[in-house]
């Protein structure tokens, strides 16, 4: 672990140093993630360098590091901190390594996959879109897009899994999120964090014998190749936070700024109507690659709900009560 960090770091240094932050007019945004080639997050990206690029008519330039090409959410977000990278997205999971206020997304069926149209609308307008913009501002970062990621569902490699009590003892991959490891003590697994780039390995190996994510991620990373069974938990939600330096941004003139932000709005309206295409593309992949989705009956969902819901106690301290209530109020 230690050697993969020292190589990741020295190939975020190596591209870092080679690149240019902008030529003699041209600004250069370098923008980098963890996610696979083709999923939502990616194509959300993709879109958004589109969109920028052309209302700059070409001054302002987006180049994409895609696929933990420079490390993982958390190496490149350090990296965006520290100023020696413009942009780096991270799924809300990792980000509570730099501010435990991102904790409030990984809390068990906080939302609802029904109740998706009224939590964009949060996002995109209102205290909730403030509070976050906020917690950004702490970690000396600013917000530009809240790219949809999705509902994490539970999926094994080495047995059949369906209602609660088939998840016991099952030794699961988790992200760093302390709230995520508690979801799924409290369910009888056996939690492992491990890095996203580390995971197919990790499954293949039998290391671990499940994880719990999108499948759209999970088939665009090809751990359908390993995965075997799968059930429609959507125990979490995530989202992929697009993140600029602040100190950076702030420089910035005005115009530019605005065009950033208006290119990220514009970008994640489409990417939120892409991720739904995706995502059934990626359950309907499952089924032809002969994976069992098992679907829960809603006794057997609130199951879930009931033997996770000790989970929000554990963490009440450590979550601002302010900004569960704004996610809540948006299932209402």
């Amino acid at each position: 672990m230690k050697f993969l960090a020292k190589t990741c770091m020295a190939a975020l240094v190596a591209v870092l140093c080679v690149s240019g932050v902008a030529h003699a007019k041209k600004l250069t945004l370098r923008l980098a993630h963890p996610m696979a080639p083709g999923n939502n997050v990616t194509v959300g990206y993709e879109k958004f360098k589109e969109i920028l690029e052309k209302k700059s008519n070409g001054e302002i330039q987006v180049k994409l590091f895609p696929n933990c090409m420079l490390g993982s959410d958390r190496v490149t977000t350090e990296s965006a901190q520290r100023g020696n990278l413009e942009m780096s997205s991270s799924s809300t999971p990792n980000l509570a390594s730099f501010s435990k206020s991102y904790m409030a997304f990984d809390l068990p069926y906080i939302t609802f996959p029904e109740n998706q149209q009224k939590l964009y609308a949060a996002l995109d307008d209102g205290p909730l879109r403030e509070k976050l913009a906020q917690v950004a501002d702490s970690i000396g970062l600013v917000p530009v897009m809240y790219s949809e990621f999705g509902y994490r569902s539970f999926t094994s490699a080495t047995r059949p899994i369906s209602n609660a009590a088939s998840y016991k003892g099952l030794k699961v991959r988790t992200t760093d999120s302390p709230v995520e490891v508690a979801v799924a003590k409290a369910l009888g697994m056996n939690p492992t964090p491990i890095a996203w780039g580390e995971t197919y390995t990790a499954l293949q190996q039998g290391t671990v014998d499940g994880e719990g994510n999108t499948y759209s991620l999970l088939n665009d990373a090809k751990h359908t190749e390993v995965l075997k069974y799968a059930t429609d938990s959507q125990h979490n939600y995530s989202m992929h936070v697009l993140l600029i330096n602040k100190k950076f941004f702030n420089k910035l003139p005005k115009e530019t700024q605005d065009m950033i932000m208006e290119a990220g709005k514009e970008a994640l309206a489409w990417q939120r109507q892409e991720s739904v295409t995706l995502e059934q593309a990626a359950e309907k992949a499952f089924e032809d690659r002969g994976i069992a989705i098992y679907r829960l009956s809603a006794d057997e969902r609130k199951e879930l709900i009931d033997m996770t819901r000790p989970v929000w106690d554990e963490f009440k301290s450590d979550i601002p009560q302010d900004l569960i209530q704004l996610i809540v109020d948006t299932q209402q």
